[in-house]
């Protein structure tokens, strides 16, 4: 009984601290969205909801992808967690794209790509997912030479 109540005290105390670290709460309508970076393929856009992708700690952020939209076998050091908002999102396991072997998630699909598996993902119509993980983020290409970021730009 001492123990449950002195939980409820600490959880009480600590509530304005973590409403305070609470980010505000955003529409769909009012989410700022730019180009994605540069080790991502050409034409996304990337909006980041929740924390910073480049450090320690959780983040949400959404992508937004043209149809026919393709991210080549890749791996991440820790696991990816990807919820799809609208549209075909396609996701595989492997080291090398292969439509013949994913998997087609429509709205309110989940996929989780566990640290350093690889995988890849394409879509067959506009698409907007969500993903979210621990950072900080990194991507990491099974064959160099599909990393974006190693092209000259035009």
């Amino acid at each position: 009984m001492k123990s449950t109540a002195a939980m409820l005290l600490l959880l009480i105390s600590s509530s304005p601290l973590l409403a305070e670290d609470m980010p505000a709460p955003v529409n769909a309508g009012a989410i700022k969205w730019g180009p994605a970076p540069s080790f991502l393929p050409a034409g996304a856009k990337i909006a980041v909801i929740a924390g910073d992708p480049s450090k320690q700690g959780m983040f949400v952020l959404r992508l937004d992808m043209p149809k026919n939209y393709a991210i080549a076998a890749h791996n991440h050091p820790t696991s990816e967690y990807v919820t799809v908002i609208s549209g075909d999102f396609h996701i595989g396991m492997g080291d090398k794209l292969d439509k013949a072997k994913g998997i087609h998630l429509t709205r309110g699909g989940f996929g989780v790509a566990p640290a350093r598996m690889n995988h890849y993902a394409w879509t067959t119509s506009r698409t907007i997912v969500q993903v979210h993980g621990e950072g900080p983020f990194a991507i990491t290409y099974v064959n160099k030479a599909d990393d974006p970021s190693n092209k000259p730009s035009q």
